[in-house]
């Protein structure tokens, strides 16, 4: 009788929920092929640009694939040539957070929950930005939430709490970053750092070729930037800091995060996730032409965590159904994807920390001369 009794309780429990479901209608859109051109293995990249999507997992592209396009359709992430998977981990747990797992591809190191760039014995790290910027390099951040939220501010600031951002913004105004473009406005004395810095607040501004003296920051909300005709893109915004970039000293790292595909999976609100998701990947859809005409850049895509616990159910006529586990962060591993001179290193299983080592490794850096760049 216990048996049977189990036996029900795990049928019951293994049936879905309506409560926690949500029907998703299959797209039709034709896929628009990109010219994906080859790269000698023995190529070393000159530009490195990491595009994270926060929260992102097989499952989240999976479903906005469907969305977009249907089950055959091609993303322009999916026509990136190589794949990899990476772990995600922090230091000593198996859950991450935005900030320990940025830490990883800034340092190379693993770290704390809530820790940027200082390790768990809260020691600072060197970062990316700060190394490249010995080597004549200029860096720069985009970000759809604010610029100093965990994953940009893992690139230029070392606290023990991600979320003192009055701190990190003025770490970032002391930082080697070049171009910093997100939201985040109430974190920043404007009137202050107008003296250091060229302050950007309306979207209109990114679609001109502006020449600047100071380094440029871009703060386009309060604080996440609320997605409306009026405020600028990670597509947009990318494009811009790429332009202001591509032609300075010895070579860029750019960063640029489609931060709340994470936000919808907290919520657990699968449209708005996919609607994030399609900023995310027009963003990569440049990013793959500009490689191509560059010829001298890296292209790296990937994640912090997996947000939401996303399964994709069953087909139900013209729509998918799907279901949220949790509205938290969960342990499941996330993709690396690659394009460019260097490409070939983010294949098979790695964890995030190796990101950083093989960016390193694709630009050759031990053997990168010391040298400075005046941007002014």
């Amino acid at each position: 009788m216990k048996f049977f009794i189990i036996f029900i309780a795990l049928v019951i429990s293994s049936c879905d929920s309506s409560k926690n479901t949500e029907s998703i209608k299959i797209g039709s859109k034709e896929t628009e092929y990109l010219e994906i051109k080859n790269f000698s293995d023995n190529l070393k990249a000159k530009n490195i640009i990491l595009v994270i999507g926060d929260g992102l997992a097989l499952n989240q592209i999976t479903l906005s694939r469907i969305a977009i396009g249907g089950f055959d359709h091609r993303l322009f992430i999916d026509q990136l040539p190589y794949h990899g998977t990476s772990l995600t981990h922090s230091y000593d747990n198996v859950y991450t957070d935005s900030a320990a797992a940025a830490t990883t591809w800034a340092t190379g190191q693993k770290t704390k929950i809530k820790y940027l760039s200082i390790n768990h014995k809260k020691e600072e790290l060197r970062t990316i930005t700060e190394m490249l910027d010995t080597k004549g390099y200029v860096s720069g951040v985009v970000a759809t939430s604010s610029v100093t939220h965990a994953t940009p501010a893992a690139f230029y600031a070392h606290t023990d709490n991600r979320y003192d951002y009055k701190d990190i913004a003025n770490q970032l105004i002391y930082s080697p970053i070049e171009i910093a473009l997100g939201g985040g406005e109430k974190f920043f004395d404007i009137d202050k750092i107008t003296s250091t810095h060229h302050v950007i607040t309306s979207s209109e501004s990114l679609g001109k070729k502006l020449e600047f003296s100071k380094r440029i920051i871009g703060l386009f909300d309060k604080d996440g930037i609320e997605r409306s005709d009026k405020n600028p893109t990670q597509r947009q915004m990318t494009n811009f800091a790429l332009q202001h970039l591509k032609d300075k000293c010895n070579g860029f790292f750019l960063m640029t995060e489609g931060s709340q595909i994470d936000w919808a999976g907290h919520d657990n609100n699968a449209s708005e996730m996919i609607e994030e998701f399609r900023d995310f990947d027009l963003t990569i859809k440049d990013l793959i032409n500009f490689v191509n005409e560059n010829k001298e850049t890296l292209l790296i895509v990937t994640s912090d965590h997996e947000t939401g616990g996303l399964q994709i159910l069953r087909q139900n006529d013209d729509n998918v159904v799907i279901q949220w586990g949790t509205g938290r962060h969960t342990s499941i591993p996330v993709g690396v994807q690659a394009y460019g001179p260097g490409a070939e290193l983010f294949q098979g299983l790695m964890d995030n920390t190796d990101i950083h080592y093989k960016i390193l490794n694709a630009i050759d850096y031990k053997n990168l001369k010391n040298q400075s760049c005046n941007t002014e």
